[in-house]
């Protein structure tokens, strides 16, 4: 139960590449919060973990390989935020940077395409903001974390406000 199979540190080796393979992967497949994902993106991410597990643990099932890795990952983790709110370069490297979907009422098609987002996506944010399509958004950002925040187009002609001189 507490003998390891392997060196500690090549416990503490392996978390930290697969983490960072993780990462880099999971980084290039697109930008989708966890609550954006659909069915299919959950079982992508259990099984990603179930596929990476034996890599890690090198098939030793200890409590102290557990551990280590458990807190190898932990701490690799809160490594990458620590450096993250300090680097803007290493935070756009992990995170990316927003994008711009709509602007004026021109939709950006490429855009949606490149970051694997779909129409539904894009008409449900646009409804959250108020706006029945693109030509009634200002401006449309596809944020690092995969939430798109719209702003919609102000009215041009509004009514003149009562008790105003013309």
């Amino acid at each position: 139960m507490w003998t390891l199979s392997l060196p500690w540190w090549q416990f503490v080796v392996r978390a930290l590449i697969i983490y960072a393979f993780l990462l880099i992967l999971l980084r290039i497949s697109g930008k989708r919060q966890v609550g954006q994902m659909a069915p299919f993106d959950l079982v992508l991410l259990l099984v990603l973990s179930n596929a990476v597990q034996n890599a890690m643990n090198a098939g030793d099932n200890s409590v102290l390989a557990g551990f280590l890795l458990a807190g190898t990952l932990v701490a690799i983790n809160v490594f990458v935020g620590w450096i993250s709110r300090r680097s803007k370069r290493f935070e756009r490297v992990v995170e990316g940077r927003p994008e711009v979907i709509i602007h004026n009422g021109k939709l950006y098609e490429d855009v949606l395409r490149r970051n694997d987002l779909t129409e539904h996506d894009l008409s449900s944010a646009l409804r959250a903001a108020g706006c029945a399509s693109a030509d009634d958004v200002h401006l449309a950002m596809l944020e690092t974390n995969g939430k798109i925040n719209v702003l919609p187009r102000m009215p041009t002609n509004l009514p003149p406000k009562s008790g105003s001189q013309p």
